[in-house]
């Protein structure tokens, strides 16, 4: 069965609190080659049958409407990840 991976992360002109707390430990940790972190969300969506255009359709929907909050974020990718034989 395929998975389709949803990515969605902030909107760029917005602060992300979740990246800067993790930039700030990364640099107490003496990691300072970083210059910056943004935190996002992954969903791994499985389905029943072919990952066709109807099913990522559908997922593109799923993502637009439930998965984001299109005032504060974007939807920077959706794509399928066949399982491993």
């Amino acid at each position: 069965m395929p998975t389709i991976v949803v990515e969605v992360m902030p909107k760029a002109e917005l602060l992300d609190p979740q990246g800067k707390a993790v930039a700030g430990a990364l640099g107490r940790l003496g990691q300072t080659q970083f210059s910056g972190v943004r935190v996002g969300k992954r969903f791994e969506i499985t389905i029943d049958g072919p990952a066709d255009a109807a099913a990522l359709a559908a997922v593109a929907e799923l993502a637009d409407t439930v998965l984001s909050n299109s005032v504060i974020e974007d939807v920077v990718g959706i794509h399928v990840v066949e399982p491993a034989n």
